[in-house]
This record gives C-alpha cells, structure tokens and sequence, in this order.
C-alpha cells in the first residue's frame, strides 16, 4: 500500500502525483489500483456544488465521486468502482448501523477502535477484491485537519498491521515557497507539516516538494535533514507544462526506484513508457490549433468541467491538435449577441446540467 498525504495547503495535486506514481509502477509491469479518501460527511460528491468541489466524476456502476478518481482512470487506465471512494460519511454510517444492530455488543463506540476499523476494513476490502500488487490511497484534506486525524491514525494502524518496513509507505507532497526578490525556497512549511505527520505517528519515506521552479540541491539536502528522510528521497516537482508531464518529472528522479524497496513481486528495472512519451509530445507539441466553446452553468470554476477539458486534451492529442477552451455562461446567450459569443470558434460543446427548465419539464 501506498498512502499519499498532503500538507501545507489544499489543491498541491496530490491526485497529480498518486496517478504519476501508478503509471510508473504500471509502466514496470506491476498491477495497481487507486482509492481516494474524502473526510467530508458527505455520503459522495454527488451532491456537492461544482463551484465548491470541482466536477462530479461518474464511474462505470453510477458512482458519483471526486474529480481524481477521473485522473487515476485517464493515467492508470483503471476501471473504478463507487467503493474506491472512501467518504467520512461512508464510514460514520456504516458504524451507526452496526452499532443499531448491536454488533458491537453493547461497546461504547468510539473514534479508535470503531471508526478506524471501519476504514482499516474497507481499504483492505478493496485491496484484495482489486487483485492489484500495489494499491495507492490518496488520503484527501491537508494534515493537521480535524477531519483528516481519524484516517491518519488508520493508515499508521494499517502499516503496523501489515509490515511497515514492506508493505506500506508514505508519500507527503507539500508546498515550498518561494520568497523574496532573491527567490529563495523556504523549507519551513515543509518542516512543520512533517512535523505534524509525525505526531501522528507516520515518518514519510517519499517527500515531494511543489515549487514553481525545481527544488535546489540545497534544499532538498536541508528537507532531508529536518524532516528525516534519505536525500534521494525528497522530489521535485515544479510546476509542468502539462499534468501528463509529471510521471516523467518524478520518474527523471527515481521515485520508482525508491517504491521498489516494498515487496512488490520481480524486479523491474526497465520502464516502458514509450506509448505515454508519444502522448505526451502530441501534446506538448501539436501541429495546430482549434477553438472550442464551452456553454455551461458553472463555467467560472474550470475544474467544474474536468472531464470535458481532459477529454478535448486526449482527443486533440490523437489528431496532434491542440484544443483551446472558451468557457461561456449559458446565461449571456440570454443577453448577449450569440454571433459575438460563438461567431469565431470550431465547435460548441453543451454538457449536460440541472437548471429550472430541466426541472420544469421533468
């Protein structure tokens, strides 16, 4: 098992990079399968507003889930199920039932153990069904979050349970400001969130550090020594041209290499990776442009409509085409000059939506 856990800030794309590390691991043969934990009380995202949480990602069984489950999909080419999905709200229910059918024989029921058994249960559920060798848990929130403490204690509970050293290890990706005029790499925020995470219990094996640039060898040697991990061990990752580009940005680093140490089957040493090379210079490198408008009801928050901008990415790529995207309010086409809005583009795209005139004629 690999647990990935974030700190510093929300939205430092840990999705990003538990969908980087699968596709490497995959690109040495190995099988794998991905679960996101979300620590809202939601049952699922299927009733959250996009402008809050991004779109609403629909699995293969009806599942409504968080955008990343999409990102494992497009990177890892899986095949999810609504289980994959691990909420707060999942696992409180599922307590208050047992608990309702007096399976806990009359127990005080409480955070540890009941709560986090319930998670311990449902990870390891999934694992095995999955047949996968290695199962990557993004561990959603940001450490030192209220919500995020239950899963953090089951995950550390798990390592103890399943062989530490072996069997599970733990990624934290965190921020690495840049500040000042001089542009210097500020490791302290990476400091107290480690920091925070050992509190807990759980000293990372894998630190990746997100910077607008490429972390210093410097920096990384003082990430190491505060935070207890091996040199080789602290990542780099600035920002890319392309979300595509970050599995060859950590495998240029040897994150795989660093994985490998856990009992994962044959050792691979060789990566293939050439189909996913040939994407991304399609996409990095296309031979021309298009215009495509988007006519929706969120179009103010992009992540509303992920799916949709991957999609226009995967497919322009197959045609080494790059689509450009104009997000448009389907409310100004009730005031606005349609030729003005869409006189000049390629191709229009409606997703689908819920407004009062759907709900008038259903």
């Amino acid at each position: 098992m690999i647990f990935v856990s974030g700190g510093v800030i929300s939205g430092l794309g840990k999705g990003i990079a538990a969908s980087s590390i699968g596709r490497l691991l995959e690109a040495r043969g190995l099988s794998v399968s991905a679960i996101k934990i979300d620590p809202y009380l939601n049952m699922d995202a299927g009733t959250m507003n996009p402008y809050e949480h991004g779109e609403v990602y629909v699995l293969d069984d009806g599942g409504e889930v968080d955008l990343d489950l999409g990102n494992y999909e497009r990177f890892m080419d899986l095949h999810l199920t609504r289980d994959s999905n691990i909420t707060t709200g999942k696992i409180y229910s599922s307590v208050i039932e047992n608990e309702r059918r007096g399976d806990y024989l009359g127990k005080t029921v409480q955070i540890i153990p009941h709560i986090t058994d319930e998670i311990k249960r449902r990870i390891t559920l999934i694992s095995r069904e999955s047949g996968a060798d290695v199962t990557i848990i993004e561990l959603g929130g940001t450490v030192g979050d209220m919500e995020s403490m239950p899963f953090l204690e089951a995950a550390r509970q798990l390592g103890r349970d399943v062989g530490r050293e072996e069997n599970v290890l733990f990624v934290h990706t965190t921020l690495v400001p840049i500040m000042g005029s001089v542009g210097e790499e500020k490791t302290k925020p990476t400091q107290h969130s480690v920091k925070e995470l050992m509190g807990m219990g759980i000293r990372p094996d894998i630190i990746i550090g997100r910077c607008s640039e490429p972390l210093s060898d410097m920096t990384k040697t003082k990430i190491a020594l505060f935070c207890d991990v091996d040199a080789g061990a602290v990542i780099s990752c600035p920002d890319a041209r392309s979300i595509y580009e970050v599995p060859l940005v950590l495998e240029s680093q040897g994150i795989a290499d660093i994985i490998e140490k856990m009992k994962l089957g044959p050792r691979v040493t060789e990566r293939d990776m050439r189909g996913w090379d040939c994407f991304l210079d399609d996409v990095l490198l296309p031979e021309r442009e298009i215009l495509v408008a988007l006519v929706g009801k969120y179009t103010k928050l992009a992540d509303s409509y992920l799916s949709h901008m991957e999609s226009f990415t995967h497919a322009g790529a197959g045609f080494h085409c790059k689509v450009h995207v104009r997000f448009i309010d389907s409310d100004d086409l009730l005031v606005g000059d349609p030729e003005e809005l869409l006189g000049d583009v390629h191709g229009i795209v409606v997703p689908g939506g819920l407004g009062q005139e759907v709900l008038k004629a259903r």
